[in-house]
């Protein structure tokens, strides 16, 4: 999934600096207002200095320990010279986990992938200190060399794992370099509900292991947003689809709904499963609607499935019109 965010002219213009001129070790980056913007460029104060003490003098200090942040390194001497680091922490908010997830692959192509050496995720302040970038180094070595996204998601294991799974799949596309699989009776549930055969709730989760969707088995019908919510997990993130069907001002009506919910205290999880549900969800939507002909009316994202409510929900569906009223010119004294 791409969020939408894109890089501020100021970052562009940063990032130009840092290229131009090999005193510049470094440029942290951050998200606010809806844009990519630079934080400080990291300036060396000595040419013969090594990666390993600009990395301990310079860069970390400003790693916190419940703040995600990009940072961008120069790292090797020859082109591309940079390492574009993703720092999430554990402890940050979910949202900024999730938003910081969703635009790291917009962050190095906006820059220019051509720049880039190497990225990847970092979720601890130690893994962003000399001996942390050593171990990244040696793990490195022994994988194969993949793309960008394919890292992200495992996409050789999946395409491996397919072969044995038990459970029949189909693959959906992220990207023309990219697919998950889906299981066939997750794709049918999809198929079913557009269908109108008596369904009106699919829910769908990740497997871990397989990195591929399943279908989350609940034989429960719900008839309001209550109840809906009962059964969406407070523990876990859920792809829900679920068909409303409710009376407004005397009018009958069934829109189909959509929902995202990825509780705060699934930050326990491996960020590496985390990071899947915010990129799959464009996949899982894009299925849905091109497979199945589910086109939802509204989307909803949330933390907890307790922020969901009847209300929240028909406020969407069924906006209230202000009307304006005009202006009436006060009467004239002794009329």
């Amino acid at each position: 999934m791409q969020s939408g965010i894109s890089a501020s002219q100021e970052l562009v213009s940063q990032f130009n600096d840092l290229l131009a001129s090999p005193s510049h070790f470094g440029l942290l980056v951050t998200i606010a207002s809806e844009e990519l913007r630079p934080l400080q460029l990291l300036t060396s104060s000595s040419s013969s200095a090594s990666f390993e003490s600009n990395v301990e003098s310079l860069l970390q200090p400003h790693i916190k320990p419940n703040e995600a942040l990009y940072i961008l390194l120069r790292r090797y001497q020859s082109a591309p010279a940079l390492v574009a680091v993703t720092y999430v922490p554990d402890t940050a908010p979910v949202r900024q986990k999730m938003l910081f997830a969703s635009t790291r692959l917009t962050l190095v192509r906006e820059l220019g992938s051509e720049h880039f050496r190497d990225t990847f995720f970092a979720t601890l302040p130690e893994e962003l200190s000399p001996a942390g970038f050593k171990k990244h180094d040696a793990h490195s070595a022994l994988e194969a060399p993949l793309t960008e996204e394919e890292r992200s998601l495992g996409a050789v294991r999946r395409a491996e794992q397919e072969a044995g799974m038990g459970t029949a799949t189909r693959e959906m596309h992220l990207s023309k370099n990219l697919a998950t699989p889906i299981a066939d009776d997750a794709l049918q549930a999809l198929k079913d509900l557009g269908a109108g055969d008596k369904r009106s709730l699919v829910m769908l989760k990740i497997n871990p292991e397989s990195e591929s969707i399943e279908l989350v088995r609940d034989e429960s019908t719900p008839a309001s947003i209550p109840e809906l919510v009962q059964t969406i997990s407070p523990t876990e993130p859920r792809f829900t689809f679920y068909r409303f069907s409710h009376v407004h001002n005397g009018s009958e009506s069934s829109p189909l709904l959509f929902f995202y919910t990825c509780p705060s205290n699934f930050s326990t999880k491996a960020i590496k499963f985390r990071m899947m549900y915010p990129l799959m969800k464009r996949a899982v939507l894009s299925t849905a609607e091109q497979d199945a002909g589910l086109k939802p009316e509204k989307k909803f994202e949330v933390e907890d499935p307790s922020e969901i409510t009847e209300q929240s929900v028909l406020d969407e569906l069924h906006p209230k019109v202000e009307v304006k009223r005009g202006f009436n010119r006060p009467k004239r004294p002794g009329r």
